[in-house]
C-alpha cells in the first residue's frame, strides 16, 4: 500500500474505509425503508404557510402628529434619505 506508513497505519486506514462503507450502506438502507413506510398524502398538500395577519385593530394606537413626524424622520434616517412613494 503506502511505502512510508507502518502496518498499523495501513490497517487503520483500511478499517476506517470499511467502517465508512458499512455505515453508508446501512444509512441508505434505513432511509429507503423510512421512505417506504411514509404513506403518500391522499389530499391536497400545503404549498406554503397560512397567511399571517397582524394584531387586531383594537390593539392599535393612534399616533399624534409629532409622533408621526418623528417616526418619518427615523425612517428617512435609517433608509439613507430614501422615502417611500406616497408618504
Amino acid at each position: 500500500m503506502f511505502q512510508g506508513a507502518s502496518i498499523v497505519q495501513q490497517t487503520g486506514v483500511a478499517l476506517l474505509a470499511a467502517v465508512t462503507a458499512i455505515w453508508a450502506v446501512t444509512f441508505l438502507h434505513v432511509q429507503r425503508r423510512r421512505a417506504a413506510e411514509v404513506p403518500a398524502p391522499s389530499g391536497p398538500s400545503l404549498r406554503s404557510l397560512p397567511v399571517q395577519s397582524g394584531p387586531p385593530r383594537a390593539e392599535s394606537v393612534e399616533l399624534t402628529a409629532d409622533e408621526r413626524a418623528a417616526f418619518a424622520r427615523l425612517v428617512r434616517q435609517f433608509g439613507g434619505g430614501r422615502a417611500r412613494p406616497g408618504s
